[in-house]
């Protein structure tokens, strides 16, 4: 008996583990709706809320002024990626989920010269 719950504890464990990692590679965004790159020519078709409603929205967050709005698919989710200029003149590129109209991620100029700074000192090192 002791040996079925020890197996049984074993599986379950395992099966955390690979939810884990799953969970993991998709935490960049998650949406509410579901695409593949072969329906890009639908993507307005399965929008639930409007290009404007997403403008709205991401201006909400991140006031300026808006250089372009698209749908996309981020991650295997439709999601309106909307370009913003700021006041000091760096862009943030908002993902509204197409969907429900929440904003998922804000990525900013900063943030991509931060990563490619250290990208460029990882090929360095080596």
């Amino acid at each position: 008996m002791k040996k079925i719950l020890m197996l049984i504890g074993g599986i379950l464990l395992v099966g955390f583990i690979a939810l884990g990692a799953v969970y993991a590679q998709q935490a960049g965004i998650a949406g509410s709706i579901k695409v593949s790159d072969r329906e890009e020519a639908k993507f307005a078709e399965k929008a639930a809320i409007s290009m404007d409603d997403a403008v709205n929205a991401a201006l909400k967050q991140v006031p300026g002024k808006v250089l372009k709005v698209e749908l996309e698919n981020e991650n295997g989710y439709l999601v309106y990626g909307v370009e913003i200029v700021k006041a000091d003149k760096t862009i943030a590129d908002v993902k509204i989920d197409a969907g429900n109209g929440k904003v998922l991620k804000i990525d900013t100029d900063q943030d991509n010269e931060r990563e490619d700074h250290d990208n460029n000192n990882e090929k360095r090192e080596r």
